[in-house]
């Protein structure tokens, strides 16, 4: 038997009276923690939902994150997180794609949820978490998380699955096609935040971890809430990462381990009045998402005496494969080298190592690497050959065994941290009356890495403006997707079987950026 909830169970008898999490004011030990997630598994068995059945949650980083997914997997059902600014096309697709049969969201997010919900009819539990006192209104069937919990008892005993039963379904994709679900198994997961824990992070009992980075995402799921609950340490949770809140937070709870994206650091650098805050307990960072800017970790490290950590990983590696270990210096704008039990390789289009300094794509394996994308032999096939999960990203590899990312093979754009794929923006934008050619790429961004630019051409006699376009966009994508600036031309460049050439409009939009 292996379950990953047993990170929690086990903190829980070996540490009940500690502070397993904090929001502001509100405090839950870790025998309240593991108790209410007993409820919540003895309230999802009333309701019908059964060890292997998937359940999908959409919830901000508050406690009700941490006690829903534990009890999902207490359950021996697989947890399906969804973004919290999907719209309700995204979210039905979600939901059918994942054969979800619930869903458990946050009541800030039901409007959405509730529409997207009434498009899956095969998804039949809809529960609604809620702040305490709360009037908002459920819909019809639906059930509040209060009321799945009164009269449950506070025991439960853990579904028996083994160690390659899917615990978690990570919705990623491609360049091309829907979102596909990384199934990660019971052992994917448990290896990856017990492995960053005890020997990349090395972290300690008395351990005081921010919770910002969206717990939805594979980044904070393991790196921040599986790890630290996993060492017994204390998360302290900020449901959206606002520079002066964080700052606010690190000095009150005195943090001693921060994981965010480059955009995370470069905003709490450049906050004005930042030194102000004590930030003097801080003893590990870690960065992750997209490149860091030397100059950014330079400052930051130079501001709070840390060293910031730099690795790397995807949905479908749970998510580290690679990592600046801290018995090795560090090199400044590396992801550093293979986490223990994992193996990378940079090849050549053909499958062959390429000599050290040489471009190539990463493949990976290891004990991180999924078990495939749910319901997708054909992709699954395709992204894993020969034992070796196939990135799509272009690195290449020291003298030392460093890794450095180089480039990405996909077209995927890296907004502050989030991945977002152009084919899917593109297709809302195809779906424009005016619109006859479309194409999306990432333009430079001090801030955010990357900033979401769309190149369009509109049909003969057709009229609208940029705003116009994104306006449109705004009311079909997640805030994190919709382009933020539109250019109109006549036509687009093309290759001569009529493939539009991204690359013209990349080195466009770098030559505009040089001149201004």
């Amino acid at each position: 038997m292996l379950n990953l909830a047993m990170l929690l169970e086990q903190s829980a008898r070996r540490t009940p009276g500690k502070v397993a999490v904090m929001l502001d004011d509100t405090r839950l030990r870790y025998a309240e923690l593991d108790g209410a997630a007993n409820k919540i598994a003895n309230g999802l068995a009333r309701l019908g939902v059964r060890q292997g059945d998937k359940v999908a949650i959409m919830l901000p980083n508050t406690p009700h994150f941490v006690m829903v997914y534990y009890a999902i997997l207490k359950l021996g059902a697989a947890v399906v997180p969804l973004n919290v600014l999907f719209k309700q096309h995204e979210i039905a697709y979600h939901l059918q794609d994942s054969d979800a049969a619930a869903l458990v969201v946050w009541e800030g997010f039901l409007g959405e949820a509730a529409a997207g919900f009434e498009m899956a009819p095969a998804c039949t539990h809809l529960v609604v978490a809620q702040a305490p006192g709360s009037q908002t209104q459920l819909p019809a069937g639906a059930t509040s998380l209060g009321a799945l919990m009164v009269d449950q008892p506070a025991t439960f005993e853990t579904a028996p699955t083994m160690a390659d039963d899917t615990a978690v379904i990570l919705y990623t994709s491609g360049t091309t096609g829907r979102p596909k679900g990384a199934e990660l198994s019971h052992s994917n997961m448990v290896f990856n935040a017990m492995v960053c824990a005890d020997q990349l992070l090395q972290l300690r009992d008395d351990e005081v971890g921010l919770a910002t980075l969206p717990l939805f995402h594979s980044f904070g799921q393991t790196c921040v809430m599986n790890t630290v609950l996993y060492r017994s340490g204390t998360l302290t949770m900020l449901p959206r990462f606002e520079p002066q809140k964080a700052l606010e937070v690190m000095a009150r709870d005195r943090v001693t381990y921060f994981a965010g994206v480059p955009t995370m650091y470069f905003y709490l650098l450049n906050f004005p009045g930042a030194e102000q805050y004590d930030l003097s307990s801080l003893r590990t960072c870690v960065s992750g998402g997209s490149a860091m800017p030397v100059e950014v970790m330079n400052a930051f490290n130079s501001r709070h005496g840390v060293t910031i950590l730099e690795g790397y990983g995807l949905s479908e590696t749970s998510p580290v494969a690679s990592f600046n270990h801290r018995d090795r210096p560090p090199k400044p704008g590396s992801i550093g080298t293979p986490i223990w039990g994992v193996e990378m390789r940079v090849v050549d289009a053909e499958g062959r190592d390429v000599p050290a300094g040489e471009p190539g794509e990463i493949a990976i394996r290891g004990h991180n690497v999924m078990k495939g994308y749910y319901k997708r032999p054909d992709a699954t096939a395709e992204a894993i050959r020969g034992g070796w999960f196939y990135t799509g990203d272009v690195a290449y590899k020291d003298e030392d065994g460093y890794y450095f990312i180089k480039d990405r093979v996909k077209d995927m754009i890296i907004r502050g941290g989030f991945n977002v794929y152009p084919r899917e923006i593109e297709e809302v934008l195809y779906g424009h009356p005016a619109i006859a050619e479309a194409a999306v790429i990432g333009v430079p961004d001090q801030a955010l890495g990357e900033e979401i630019h769309a190149v369009v051409s509109l049909k003969p006699g057709q009229s609208a403006t940029p705003q116009e376009i994104i306006e449109y966009c705004k009311e079909r994508l997640a805030a994190f997707k919709y382009p933020r600036t539109v250019e109109i031309r006549d036509a687009l460049p093309k290759t001569a079987t009529g493939k539009i050439l991204k690359r013209e409009l990349r080195a466009a939009a770098e030559q505009r950026e040089a001149s201004t």
